[in-house]
């Protein structure tokens, strides 16, 4: 008998192929990817300092992104790339489950349908560590239908337990993962044997984390800014339950059954619930904390595309293996404008390479600089070569000394001096129409010195940061 060629490339190629389309943005970087980009040059023990101060949350991550940096050194492609090969590996497990549980086009249709969901599209292309969560995530969650379907050994529990750890050391919210499989082990009624082998992996998993999560809460500050939930909010994750709940249907879902519903289903609700609980109690709502519950998603897209397939195949059976391809056509040019715009720079709150690009044209020799806010300081941190020759007078202990990634500024009476002693400043900061008022003593007094006492010469606004040139008058 013919041997068939295994599907798993597919997918795993058209992701790739979605991930390296317009992959530099332009040579745009963002202010999140610029945290990742200015902690990644640092070598291993100032990272290790500043996760004692902040942002411990990704430390595992800075760490692999530093390495990165080491060997192919910075740049918008080292940035990125690792999140373009993490979500192929998400496309191919995707692909592998729904091939197992509901057959080829169910496999396939999932695996090309994961890397079309517009979330999906945004963090393709992010230095951040939501791409590679989602693809251990995907491991995990293929580890644990090869154990349902009686193939578990101990070496697949390890395996499961240590990629689970390891979601979590990237961001401890992935662990909302376990109460998903948690889920799908009740509706499959496991036995007593996968019971117990997954207790065993999911506490080791949790116990390696939980000192990041206690550690993690002293530093809670860092996500203050997350607005409390609102139903507006709450209008994605119903549409995507809904979409979600309808797939599902499609499998015709039995108790007891292990079926794409059983693990596609847990694994984009359970998330999106836990996080909404968790959020009542402290704001935490950000879809691409549970970006891996688009797996779910994925899967229950395409067992219903398989099941279209079959349905069509007794009375059209040249037809039907054509479905899938069109369905997915359609989809490519539905989604081209949004797709081509999530590959732009304005697709994101701001630009930092840009600005630096314009502070370079615009400073002057014994120009001062400053930002408002601090963290706007991350533009020269990333582009350190197009503000050189620039005093940073507020600055009173850099980042990398201080542990923090934006440096600790003097206070507002120094600050207000060493600005009066300038003939020429340039101020870095947001575009009014992003830009969060004014709230620190010290930002405070940089913009009134600069109202009251100097006027502007140049202000030029590109992608969301603005730089302005004063001179005292």
């Amino acid at each position: 008998m013919r041997r068939r060629l295994p599907l798993w490339p597919i997918p795993l190629l058209w992701t790739l192929a979605l991930g390296l389309w317009g992959l530099s943005r332009q040579h745009s970087v963002w202010r999140d990817e610029a945290a990742t980009w200015q902690v990644a040059r640092r070598s291993v023990a100032d990272i290790w300092h500043m996760l004692g101060q902040v942002d411990a949350v990704h430390g595992l991550y800075y760490l692999l992104m530093h390495g990165i940096f080491e060997w192919f050194g910075a740049g918008t492609t080292a940035l990125r790339l690792p999140s373009v090969l993490a979500m192929a590996v998400a496309a191919v497990c995707v692909t592998v489950i729904g091939h197992r549980l509901a057959g080829l086009w169910a496999g396939l249709a999932g695996g090309l349908a994961l890397g079309l969901l517009p979330a999906v599209q945004f963090h393709l292309q992010e230095g951040r560590p939501y791409a590679l969560i989602t693809a251990g995530a995907g491991i995990a969650t293929l580890l644990l239908v090869t154990a349902l379907e009686g193939h578990g050994r101990a070496a697949h529990w390890a395996a499961y337990g240590g990629t689970v750890a390891v979601c979590g050391l990237l961001n401890w919210l992935s662990l909302l993962i376990l109460p998903a499989h948690l889920a799908t082990l009740l509706w499959v009624r496991a036995r007593r044997r996968t019971w117990t082998c997954w207790t065993v992996a999911a506490t080791v998993a949790v116990a390696v984390v939980l000192p990041l999560i206690l550690f993690s809460r002293s530093q809670a500050d860092q996500v203050s800014w997350i607005p409390p939930l609102t139903w507006h909010m709450l209008i994605g994750p119903a549409v995507l339950l809904t979409i979600g709940g309808l797939g599902s249907l499609l499998d015709r879902p039995h108790a007891g059954r292990l079926s794409v519903a059983a693990v596609g289903l847990p694994l984009l609700a359970v998330p999106q619930l836990g996080l909404v609980g968790l959020s009542l109690v402290r704001p935490l709502f950000l879809d691409r904390y549970v970006l891996f519950s688009m797996l779910g998603l994925a899967l229950l897209i395409g067992t219903a595309l398989g099941g279209a397939v079959r349905a069509l195949r007794p009375r059209f059976p040249r037809a039907a293996p054509w479905l899938v391809p069109f369905v997915v056509t359609v989809a490519v040019v539905a989604l081209l404008p949004q797709s081509l715009a999530k590959r732009s720079p304005s697709s994101r709150v701001d630009d930092v390479l840009a600005v630096a690009a314009d502070v370079r044209r615009l400073k002057q020799s014994g120009d001062a600089v400053v930002f408002i806010p601090a963290a706007r300081r991350d533009t020269a941190l990333v582009s350190p070569d197009d503000f050189a020759g620039l005093d940073d007078i507020a600055l009173a202990e850099g980042p990398v000394a201080s542990g923090t990634l934006k440096g600790e500024e003097a206070g507002p009476a120094r600050i207000r001096n060493a600005m009066l002693a300038r003939q020429r400043i340039l101020l870095v900061t947001d575009v009014p129409a992003v830009a969060r008022p004014v709230s620190a003593e010290r930002d405070k007094t940089k913009a009134a010195v600069l109202k009251e006492h100097f006027r502007v010469v140049a202000d030029i606004q590109v992608r969301g940061r603005r730089v302005t040139a004063y001179e005292r008058l």
